[in-house]
């Protein structure tokens, strides 16, 4: 399908696509967690682009970060230093695990960039305070983002761009849908594509792509597709690899619990709501991250769901090696679903020491397993 080949060749020539981006007048921001909010940030005439490793050999970061920090947090650093984001304008931080605040620090006091955010969001999710608190923090950022352009947001390009990313939001919902109900009707690879270029593509672009992507699959009758379904679980999976040995394995995803998958674009902004306030009831309502809060069970119970949701026989877990969050995490989940009778399996990943023939071995033995 054509319009996937536009996501693949946007997601394998990043640089050219910041070229691209560019051109068109718009300066671009970068930005690391799906607590970013990039509808403030196109709302204020810039385009929110998300930064992945470009897995390169980590040199110069060394001297500002431990050898224990993750590989995408020493990755980002690694290609900023080296000038490779130099298409950047500024950098947006939400303030999220420990590696990514102190990544926020260095890279305010070494980057080069005209314009830089800290966007510190509240932990805890579930109290009325807590959405006050957020809507007030988000408030504060459209006056930097206002004194950065010279100019004053106004509630109609914040409603403009809300409308744009939900129209992302459930065309991507739309598609996980699709490929749940009928495995096959889109190979798991591409749909990472899908994700990863809606990240860093032109959004009225995305949006009108994705559109097209939606009404072609839902007139496709593919073969069923035989395998074990399976549920991604993690933080940031930027290996495409990956989906093809779990597919060569014999396995097929339907359905992830990732900050670079559903997380991401799970829930909408409400529309006829005021604007702010409505990004933080999303916030709010938004399946949580392990560097949030709303509840002791709420990510376990979230993740069953997801499983039971989408028929699916097991669980495979994906963390960034040295990921505290993820990590201390796990136990908990790992016990929830033994209780539901859920296999599961977990792995280790680094983005500058990637192990796939490990993973193929282990990936094939649990799939078999199930």
């Amino acid at each position: 399908m054509k319009e996937i080949e536009i996501f693949h060749a946007a997601v394998n020539h990043i640089p050219d696509m910041a070229l691209k981006i560019q051109k068109t007048g718009r300066k671009i921001m970068g930005y690391l967690c799906s607590y970013a909010p990039e509808e403030l940030i196109y709302a204020a005439g810039f385009h929110p682009m998300r930064l992945f490793s470009s897995k390169s050999e980590i040199i110069l970061a060394e001297n500002h970060l431990q050898s224990y920090c993750c590989s995408l947090v020493r990755g980002v650093l690694e290609d900023s230093l080296t000038g490779k984001l130099e298409y950047l304008f500024g950098t947006v931080f939400p303030h999220t695990c420990d590696s990514m605040q102190r990544l926020s620090d260095i890279w305010r006091m070494n980057g080069k960039y005209p314009f830089f955010a800290d966007v510190v969001l509240p932990a805890k999710l579930n109290t009325e305070s807590a959405k006050v608190y957020m809507t007030d923090v988000l408030a504060r950022f459209k006056k930097d983002l206002e004194m950065a352009i010279g100019k004053e947001i106004t509630d109609t390009d914040l409603k403009d761009s809300i409308c744009i990313f939900n129209q992302i939001r459930k065309n991507l919902s739309a598609i996980y849908d699709l490929n749940s109900q009928n495995p096959g009707i889109i190979s798991d690879r591409d749909i990472y594509a899908l994700v990863k270029g809606s990240m860093i593509m032109d959004r009225k672009e995305v949006a009108g792509l994705l559109s097209q992507i939606v009404s072609h699959l839902e007139k496709m009758s593919p073969s069923p597709r035989k395998g074990k379904r399976l549920i991604l679980s993690g933080s940031v999976c930027d290996t495409p690899d990956i989906f093809d040995a779990i597919e060569t394995a014999g396995g097929f995803i339907v359905g992830d619990d990732l900050c670079t998958g559903s997380r991401w674009f799970e829930g909408r902004v409400m529309e006829d709501e005021p604007p702010l306030s409505a990004i933080a009831s999303r916030y709010m309502a938004r399946v949580t991250c392990p560097a949030k809060h709303s509840g002791l069970v709420t990510r376990a119970e979230n993740l069953i769901s997801l499983v039971e949701k989408n028929k699916a026989d097991g669980v495979v877990f994906l963390f960034l090696k040295f990921c505290d969050p993820h990590s201390f995490d796990y136990p908990y989940l790992k016990e929830s679903l033994e209780k539901k009778g859920i296999k599961s399996t977990a792995f280790e990943m680094d983005d500058q020491q990637q192990s796939l023939g490990q993973f193929m071995t282990r990936i094939e033995t649990f799939i078999h397993m199930i």
